[in-house]
């Protein structure tokens, strides 16, 4: 079975070994390419904990500022994950969606403790900063990265879903999900999505696709990696075979 993985190159390599893991070949296509922004001052003064609403910008903030000592408060566990390795002390997960982190920070911190950092791209999902100010906090958006969609699908992808050889494919973002709606009947293979199931991270996402034929459009019970695999598993036979394939 093959699995087309849609994520950013930095992002893709944990979902891919999961993939392989289950049997698949992982077709690594990333729709957004990630360019951290140089010179960039985080403005880290009178700052009470930073927000990371990706793994993306938790990078590009690791990049930019030695600072690891403010809490960091992750919009989910691959962000907060990220911001462990980089040697942030004190990480916490809101659990996957913005509404999460908004909760978290309401029940954590108090808006007269000092400012909040959000480590942030061009484009961001959701209106955190809104939320939050509404509510009382010194939000400092700080813009680090830009993520740049593709401008066309690869001629192996193509290839692949004119073939039919493209058993399902993970989006985890509303953006990368409109990049691929966008690009698929520029290259002729909107039809071919017909024998490819999609799995989306979200409702966000899968409201991106929803104009593609898909053989199945499937959403997580939960914005968490973890919950789409599940959906996987739950949707094809993965018990291996004496030869160690997985079973459709």
């Amino acid at each position: 079975m093959r699995a087309l993985v849609t994520r950013p190159r930095e992002d893709a390599e944990g979902i891919a070994l999961q993939l392989a893991r289950r049997g698949f070949e992982v077709l690594a296509e990333p729709l957004l390419r990630i360019e951290p922004l140089a010179g960039i001052a985080v403005p880290l003064c009178g700052a009470q904990a930073i927000l990371a609403t990706s793994a993306n910008g938790v990078r590009a903030l690791a990049a930019a500022t030695a600072e690891r000592r403010l809490p960091v408060l992750a919009v989910g566990d691959a962000s907060a994950r990220c911001a462990r390795d980089l040697g942030f002390s004190t990480v916490s997960s809101a659990g996957g969606d913005a509404d999460g982190l908004v909760a978290l920070v309401k029940a954590r911190l108090r808006p007269e403790a000092g400012a909040l950092i959000h480590a942030a791209g061009t484009a961001i999902a959701g209106d955190i900063s809104g939320a939050l100010a509404a509510a009382g906090y010194d939000v400092r958006r700080t813009v680090l990265y830009r993520a740049e969609t593709a401008a066309s699908l690869s001629t192996t992808l193509v290839t692949a879903l004119r073939e039919g050889t493209i058993d399902l494919a993970l989006f985890f973002s509303p953006r990368t999900a409109a990049t691929f709606a966008h690009l698929a009947p520029l290259a002729g293979v909107e039809g071919d999505c017909g024998r490819t199931a999609a799995y989306c991270l979200s409702g966000a996402v899968a409201h991106r696709l929803r104009e593609l034929p898909w053989r199945r459009l499937r959403i997580a019970a939960h914005p968490h990696q973890s919950a789409l695999l599940a959906a996987i598993d739950e949707d094809f036979d993965l018990r291996t075979s004496s030869g160690g394939e997985a079973r459709v």
